[in-house]
């Protein structure tokens, strides 16, 4: 940036916290070239040639939020941060003057930034809430990177990132949890701590990252503001009070994160441009779509084709890593019909995905060579019957709610290689076998879900409710349930998946430990997951 000294050698802040760096995180060489893309314009000029920004009165402690990155690819990330003095101005704009900003950004082979790969600046504005997302190219393949910003003489936390293997080629590993639900009011953010010292290729969040209420618990966590969120100002405000949480900001500093978002996002059991708590208008609950959508992309990393245009943001997409993992990331929420009684249920014309989306996702799935097939979606895939006997209820913000959809679904997934969908939503552990007839307990298991609990949401959790049993006994595809709070962390190989459900005891107040409360594995070339002792 003219007239502002240089990075120093290393950095005047403390990085994040992240893990120490381990075998398989071992450094690459070399220099490398890149463009970049922030706020969905490309870059290419160095700072040095960049056009500065109009100048004004020193901007102190900007970074107060952070920084992530996301969406790997084998040639680069995408890398986030946003400017916030001031965090909690009731105007969500952060305490940053009402201009543009020049930020500079810096990306490293060492952790020292001794080794430089690529730098450069862009400028951010109020109208994106002073947002930065830089889009790396040309980076190694499956490579570890640190990466920090800079405005003026403030220095970002270090974050650490990595990029994809070469789609195709041989991989013999892919490590990765996935997670959901994270109410700030309801728990202390202890597992996101325990979270950031594993050592991944990637956190898949399905969604539920920030709640919309006017909730204030009973920790010391309340909600800002104190009320239910629904101007663009509230949504950015909301996003930011979460992402001030340190060991949140951890776990996203020391990994790459794929992000969709569920409903809390926006409004609970939303569905397209239905209101499903108040009887308002479509364009009026689609105004209030529009603020929530551009907030959730100004506070994710995310790349330019994310960028919402009005209330439409195009979430699904598809990641992947190597030959081994296809992972197809989809939308359970803008082109959904409406929820109806379990009397409407099997009415052939509903749908969740919406006619393009189920297209792309057929389309991706049959051309797909890779050895696993990852659906990372946000609700119960599987039929799940909580009435005990001949009586039936079922969930209707589920995929039961749209079941011929969800039997087509499931029966395309039973024609590729080592199908596994990955849930979130319901604040619990489970692990069902996906059945070619859920009705009937002897047919075929053509895939496997896997459902993880809430980081926070729903409190301390327990190991089961009393309501249970009635699920397990009236559903034997499902074969295991646990509500403590925590996330799933999975080894994946060309041979077997494995899966530790790892699980805090209490979020009510900080410091728990973490355990793994099961393991299970599922084979290659056979679906259903066996439990390990």
């Amino acid at each position: 940036m003219p007239g502002t000294p240089p990075f120093p050698t290393s950095p005047d802040r403390s990085p994040a916290p992240v893990p120490a760096a381990t075998r398989r995180q071992a450094l690459v060489g070399g220099a490398v070239t890149l463009g970049a893309a922030a706020l969905g314009t490309t870059l290419g000029a160095p700072a040095a040639h960049a056009a500065p920004a109009p100048r004004g009165p020193v901007i102190s402690d900007p970074f107060t939020l952070g920084v992530a990155s996301g969406d790997p690819l084998h040639n680069g990330v995408v890398l986030w941060t946003r400017l916030a003095p001031d965090p909690l101005a009731e105007d969500g704009l952060g305490g940053m003057p009402d201009r543009a900003v020049e930020v500079e950004w810096q990306v490293s082979h060492d952790e020292h930034f001794r080794r430089i790969a690529a730098s450069g600046s862009v400028e951010t504005g109020p109208e994106q809430a002073h947002s930065v997302h830089v889009e790396l190219e040309r980076l190694r393949p499956r490579a570890d990177y640190f990466y920090r910003f800079r405005v003026g003489n403030e220095i970002s936390p270090v974050g650490r990132t990595r990029t994809a293997p070469v789609p195709g080629t041989r991989l013999n590993r892919f490590d990765f949890a996935f997670a959901s639900c994270q109410s700030y009011t309801h728990g202390h953010y202890t597992a996101q701590a325990h979270l950031a010292r594993e050592d991944l290729d990637l956190v898949v969040f399905l969604g539920d990252y920030i709640y919309e209420t006017a909730d204030q618990g009973s920790i010391g966590r309340g909600h800002v503001p104190e009320a239910e969120v629904r101007s663009l100002a509230e949504y950015r405000l909301r996003h930011a009070q979460y992402k001030t949480d340190h060991d949140l900001q951890a776990a996203h500093a020391a990994f790459p994160w794929a992000v969709v978002f569920d409903d809390h996002e926006l409004e609970n059991n939303w569905a397209d441009d239905t209101s499903y708590e108040e009887d308002i208008p479509p364009e009026e609950f689609l105004l209030r779509r529009e603020h929530a959508l551009k907030a959730y992309y100004e506070h994710m990393p995310l790349r330019a084709a994310q960028r919402p245009a009005g209330p439409d943001l195009h979430l699904y997409r598809r990641l992947t890593y190597g030959n081994l993992a296809d992972v197809h990331l989809l939308d359970t929420r803008q082109y959904r019909d409406a929820q109806v009684e379990d009397s409407e249920r099997d009415d052939p014309e509903r749908t969740l995905l919406g006619a393009d989306q189920r297209r792309w996702l057929s389309q991706g799935l049959s051309a797909s060579r890779a050895r696993w097939n990852i659906l990372a979606q946000q609700v119960f895939f599987s039929q799940r019957d909580f009435a005990e006997g001949d009586p039936t209820n079922f969930s209707d913000d589920a995929w039961d709610n749209y079941r011929v959809e969800r039997d087509s679904v499931r029966d395309e997934l039973a024609e590729v290689s080592n199908p596994v969908v990955i849930t979130g939503d319901v604040h619990a552990n489970y692990v069902v076998d996906v059945k070619a007839d859920f009705d009937d307990p002897g047919s075929r298991t053509v895939a496997t879900e896997l459902v993880g609990t809430s980081f926070t949401s729903g409190r301390d959790g327990a190991e089961q409710n009393p309501g249970d049993a009635v699920q397990l006994a009236e559903n034997p595809h499902i074969k295991f349930i646990n509500r403590n709070r925590g996330y799933v962390r999975n080894r994946v190989t060309p041979t077997e998946w494995t899966a530790d459900y790892r699980v805090v005891d209490y979020v009510s107040r900080p410091g728990s430990p973490v355990r793994d409360r099961a393991r299970f594995v599922i084979e290659a070339g056979r679906a259903g997951a066996q439990p390990l002792a």
